[in-house]
């Protein structure tokens, strides 16, 4: 199989002497899936970026097809055949599927827009794709699993030799990311390179001809996927050998009850009945796309109107705002941390000590920032200064980021709502530690996630949501994760 794409010691140093990337190789051949994995700060991102030419290096160079080529812009790699696919798609909401897949590029006869030629070009891309949508929807109106699709049709309308997909799988469901792995094998097997970033090894298994590793800003190894095993790659990406799936002792749970749910009933069928954390216990939520999970939690932090009866270490809780509820010692980590959770053009340390501000006229940036160092250090947060904006950390650093902010709050319960995405498994290991400590000290955590395996691993019990209903509690020390799985998808009653 030949090299489409050869990378050569390529790095990347950002003011003040930030170090992005230090030394990456990477080898793409023609037709091929090749998977990039690495911890969050090991240089993924701006590799990708420098690919794009949405980043240029500070050093190293790039070939396509053998000869050397300068890739200063998104529309200089576009016309090397080189495309991008975000994982906040760049997509415009209120433009068409087949004016979005000509933006910037619309086809036009003497200055004028040839029509006839993007439409059928328009509908070639989206066959290509399988896509059963017309290219007359606008992209708003479509599902992200057809915004997907869309984002894809639209590289293919460029003759792309090279589609770069970030994260695809982050919003998806199983059912939407097979049909778009349908289309990646559709399409390597007309010869595109697909360069595909996952934290998921399972993602990597299934789709994944070789993966490159990179640690520390560096390329450790490229492995075929095939003929290595996982632990191999964990060990590669972690640099040691550490564990984030096998089961933890948990010390004994305290009587002390943390939040008790008689009833809760909110919008869109929610109705929680008969739940409870208690304080030192780290509580997982579990549940199909849709299940309520999120709603709870939200509705817990002052988000979403509900009625019942709760109560918080044996008081009446309803808050009314998330001001409220802060000031309960609540902290929510959101599922979006960008929309969310995050000022990302604010400073790193503005961030992280927001909650503290309330309640006050002021507080000095030296303590602001005094505060948040030691924080961001037990985190393992891998940035250049407190004052950075926080934009530019890598997606898993500025969740560390969002945690923060409640542990220097002091909160004591602590909703987390799929707080590994988008992590590798190096830094989900630090998460659960840190969540481990909290919880060890004292502090009620609910962990809402997709990832069973985890909850399996870290959590004391787990609650299984269906229909916005909460139908069954387990402890996992004792169950195994079929069994939780079974009742997540039949929706099945057990305590």
């Amino acid at each position: 199989m030949n090299e489409v794409m050869r990378v050569s010691g390529v790095a990347k140093t950002f003011p003040p002497n930030v170090v992005a990337l230090e030394k990456a190789d990477l080898s793409i051949r023609r037709g091929e899936v090749h998977c990039i994995l690495g911890a969050n700060g090991a240089g993924k991102s701006t590799l990708l970026k420098i690919i794009a030419g949405a980043v240029r290096p500070t050093s190293g160079t790039i070939e396509l097809d053998g000869k050397p080529v300068q890739v200063g812009s998104p529309a200089e790699a576009s016309d090397h055949g080189i495309s991008m696919i975000y994982q906040e798609l760049d997509l415009v909401p209120q433009l068409t599927v087949e004016q979005n897949l000509y933006l910037g590029q619309t086809p036009s006869r003497l200055g004028v827009i040839d029509k006839a030629g993007r439409r059928k070009g328009a509908i070639e891309a989206l066959q290509r794709v399988g896509a059963g949508f017309s290219p007359d929807r606008r992209v708003e109106t479509l599902s992200i699993a057809n915004q997907q699709l869309t984002a894809i049709a639209r590289s293919l309308t460029k003759q792309a030799k090279v589609i770069i997909m970030d994260e695809p799988s982050a919003a998806l469901n199983e059912s939407e990311l097979e049909r778009v792995f349908e289309v990646i094998r559709e399409l390597t097997a007309q010869g595109v390179a697909i360069i595909y970033v996952s934290h998921r090894l399972g993602e990597i298994r299934e789709i994944g001809d070789r993966v490159t590793v990179l640690r520390g800003g560096a390329t450790i190894d490229t492995f075929d996927v095939a003929g290595t095993d996982d632990q191999t790659l964990v060990e590669a990406v972690v640099g040691s050998n550490r564990s984030l799936l096998e089961r933890h002792d948990r010390p004994e749970l305290s009587e002390r009850v943390a939040l008790r749910v008689d009833t809760l009933k909110g919008d869109e069928g929610l109705e929680i009945s008969g739940y409870e954390v208690r304080w030192g216990e780290i509580s997982g939520l579990t549940g199909l796309n849709g299940s309520g999970r999120t709603s709870f939690l939200r509705s817990l932090y002052g988000v979403r109107s509900f009625d019942g009866k709760v109560e918080l270490d044996g008081e009446d809780y309803h808050p009314r705002s998330p001001a409220q509820a802060i000031a309960c010692g609540v902290g929510l980590v959101p599922e979006n941390r960008k929309t969310e959770g995050l000022i990302l053009d604010a400073p790193i340390y503005v961030n992280a000590t927001l909650p503290m501000l309330r309640g006050t006229w002021a507080a000095r940036h030296a303590e602001r920032k005094a505060m948040t160092v030691p924080v961001l250090a037990q985190l393992s947060t891998k940035y250049g200064h407190p004052d950075q904006k926080t934009m530019q950390l890598s997606g898993g650093n500025q969740q560390k980021v969002v945690l923060a902010k409640w542990v220097i709050r002091g909160s004591r319960l602590l909703l987390l709502d799929e707080p590994s995405r988008g992590l590798d498994v190096g830094a989900k290991a630090d998460l659960y530690e840190l969540v481990s400590q909290l919880a060890a000290d004292g502090a009620a955590v609910i962990v809402a996630s997709s990832e069973l395996d985890e909850l399996h691993a870290h959590c004391d019990r787990i609650w299984v949501f269906h229909e916005g209903r909460n139908v069954s509690q387990f402890n996992p020390a004792v169950t195994d994760q079929d069994t939780i799985l079974k009742a997540q998808i039949l929706g099945e009653h057990h305590d």
